[in-house]
């Protein structure tokens, strides 16, 4: 039997930062309001496209990895921020790392890196691919209203990615569990697409829109579902996990998640102080931090667990390997940001305020 095992992993974080200070100069709102309902201190704001984020992610995880773009089998790319429709981004990625393999996007907001873990993972196990790309990358910025604090404040930018390789090594991904509650798709939105009128000027104004109450509620109840699902299916405990590395959407939810499971808090990874929601970004850009502070070793049992509009949900069991440490320290860069991050959201939050302030009249 092949088992998935994740052998090379790299993010990549856009150097602007947007402080909750910094969002306090053009709306009523403080570090004080912000960091206790949701754990954000700051967020990273893109001055390129998702899919340059999703390179340097993906050539920094080959590299670890020790292979090459060509080595490739498959390359599953998860975005709701995606630069074009058409084509998919994962053509991009493909071209620049020189892959000559399948590549496509999926959209399961922000469970959608496990979704692509679990697809990965079955595509090995069935014996037709043997290494697997798994990339997930937003530029959430671009879908915000700045003149609406309660999204304003909770999404960032970034991009992570793992490579999954075959081996008849026991461990990886060990199971895997997907969901969708459609009856809740429409608390937590976006108007962009086609049901747009493209012709209307007012058809451009779309933004991410949600109902915090019902998302804190369906969140921990997806997650905290899949979770025990996939425990059971392996034959595990939750004393068997020794690290979790949840979704960061708001600490809150991760703070309620790990008490209502019962889990240890110790056993928890949050990073979500430095970045925000990445939404498809926040499990890998975890995983490469958790790695760096050593919070992970060979042969620990991970537990991963992620929710997100649709309303999708999903979990991820994991054996991880031996090697904790890249092959090859990779030289990939993002190019030169020559703004900070209020300089490069300023027509955005000058479009958005100017619109507040002619509705108001």
């Amino acid at each position: 039997m092949q088992y998935a095992h994740i052998t090379g992993w790299g993010k990549c974080v856009p150097p602007a930062t947007l402080t909750n200070h910094d969002l306090s100069t053009f709306m009523d709102t403080s570090d004080e309001w912000i960091k206790p309902r949701t754990g954000i201190s700051k967020r990273h704001i893109s001055h390129v496209n998702t899919s340059e984020l999703a390179t340097v992610a993906a050539k920094r995880a080959l590299d670890c990895a020790g292979i090459e773009g060509k080595d490739l089998d498959l390359i599953i790319l998860a975005t709701a921020s995606p630069d074009t429709l058409i084509p998919n981004i994962a053509s991009t990625v493909q071209a620049e790392v020189g892959a000559t393999c399948g590549a496509f996007d999926i959209n399961a907001a922000c469970s959608g890196f496990l979704y692509g873990l679990g697809l990965g993972n079955s595509m090995i196990q069935s014996g037709q691919y043997k290494r697997v790309l798994v990339v997930g990358a937003e530029r959430l910025s671009f879908y915000l209203d700045w003149s609406r604090r309660e999204t304003a404040v909770l999404f960032g930018d970034g991009a992570g990615a793992v490579v999954l390789e075959a081996s008849e090594q026991q461990g990886g991904i060990m199971g895997y569990e997907l969901n969708n509650d459609p009856a809740g798709r429409d608390i937590l939105a976006s108007g962009f697409g086609t049901q747009m009128d493209r012709f209307e000027a007012d058809s451009l104004d779309f933004y991410i829109n949600l109902n915090g109450q019902e998302v804190f509620k369906r969140a921990i109840h997806g997650m905290g579902t899949l979770s025990k699902k996939v425990l059971e299916k392996c034959e595990l405990t939750k004393e068997d996990v020794d690290l979790v590395i949840p979704h960061q959407a708001n600490e809150r939810i991760i703070d309620t998640l790990i008490s209502r499971m019962k889990i240890d808090k110790e056993k928890a990874f949050v990073n979500i102080a430095e970045y925000g929601n990445t939404s498809a970004a926040t499990i890998p850009i975890a995983i490469c931090d958790a790695l760096d502070q050593g919070r992970i070793q060979p042969g620990q049992t991970i537990l991963s667990c992620a929710f997100g509009a649709g309303l999708t949900s999903a979990a991820v069991l994991l054996k991880w390997g031996e090697r904790t440490t890249p092959i090859k320290q990779s030289d990939a860069e993002l190019p030169e940001c020559t703004q900070g991050a209020l300089e490069i959201i300023k027509p955005a939050v000058d479009y958005f305020l100017g619109r507040e302030q002619n509705n108001a009249k």
